[in-house]
């Protein structure tokens, strides 16, 4: 196949790295920074740069952008798109970005598959993107309904090709409620617990969990901001639930309830250990 890459920052580098390691799929990528360009090619991480007149031969064409940014360059290419290739985003959030890319790919007549690879680092840029990021990861496709079954057994081959390590079908809305819990509520989290003054007197005392804690509190803020607002009700809904359970440790402490704070922390354990039994049950 032919893949375009638009957006060649972590994800999309790594994308490009990761097909050009594993396939012999032939790469064009694009990036607003042209310096990207040229140091993805002098990497092999790209065999050549996507201009306008290439998007045409494209199979494939992946966009790894932020959400708004996802849909303003698809309004851009979308009549230079073939009718027979699949175009894939990466965003984090997919209600918004599907509805709209359904009515532009139904306009133009080539397929569109929401996308979102769950994985990644805390740094961002193309100079961090490494092949291995994705090996053993989930890919979530969110599809729309009338796509063939060829068409999405095609891409969680190609996905699994290229080291991820299991495929995850669902909706762009369950994506969406799912997803304010598991990374975006996360993130918000770290963000919160590392304002503590406390934690500036963090070194000598602190071990695993404060790194764990603190870890993706080092987030591209103007990405995290743009994913937020477009779940933003979702995400509400997570970080209320946080709070009221976090009032509860709260009040136990307050009543000197002993009791209520042991039952809490069973509590905790238990979902933790149920969780991890469906984690390991899935496939």
């Amino acid at each position: 196949m032919v893949i375009g890459i638009i957006g060649l920052g972590l994800i999309g580098g790594t994308l490009a790295k990761a097909i050009r390691l594993n396939t012999g799929h032939t790469v064009l990528g694009r990036d607003i920074n042209k310096s990207v360009v040229l140091k993805a090619k002098l990497m092999e991480a790209i065999n050549y740069q996507l201009e306008d007149d290439r998007i045409p031969e494209c199979d494939m064409i992946i966009i790894a952008l932020y959400p708004q940014s996802t849909l303003d360059v698809l309004h851009e290419i979308a009549p230079l798109i073939s009718k027979n290739a699949i175009v894939i985003d990466c965003t984090g959030i997919k209600s918004k970005i599907c509805e709209e890319a359904g009515r532009i790919s139904q306009q133009y007549g080539f397929t569109f598959i929401g996308g979102h690879p769950m994985a990644g680092i805390e740094k961002s840029g193309f100079e961090f993107s490494n092949a291995e990021i994705f090996k053993n990861a989930s890919m979530i496709l969110t599809p729309y309904p009338n796509i063939s079954i060829q068409t999405m057994d095609k891409m969680k081959k190609f996905f699994l090709s290229i080291g991820f390590g299991r495929i995850t079908v669902k909706t762009p809305q369950e994506h969406d409620r799912i997803i304010a819990y598991t990374s975006q509520l996360a993130h918000v989290l770290s963000s919160s617990y590392i304002k503590s003054p406390t934690a500036r007197d963090h070194r000598g005392l602190s071990a695993g969990s404060f790194k764990d804690m603190t870890r993706v509190a080092y987030l591209n803020e103007e990405m995290w901001c743009e994913l937020f607002f477009d779940n933003k009700d979702a995400l509400i809904t997570e970080i209320s639930q946080l709070i009221s359970n976090l009032n509860d440790f709260k009040t136990a402490l307050e009543n000197d309830d002993r009791k209520m704070m042991t039952s809490l922390l069973h509590d905790g354990k238990e979902k933790k250990i149920l969780a991890d039994s469906d984690d390991d049950n899935t496939f």
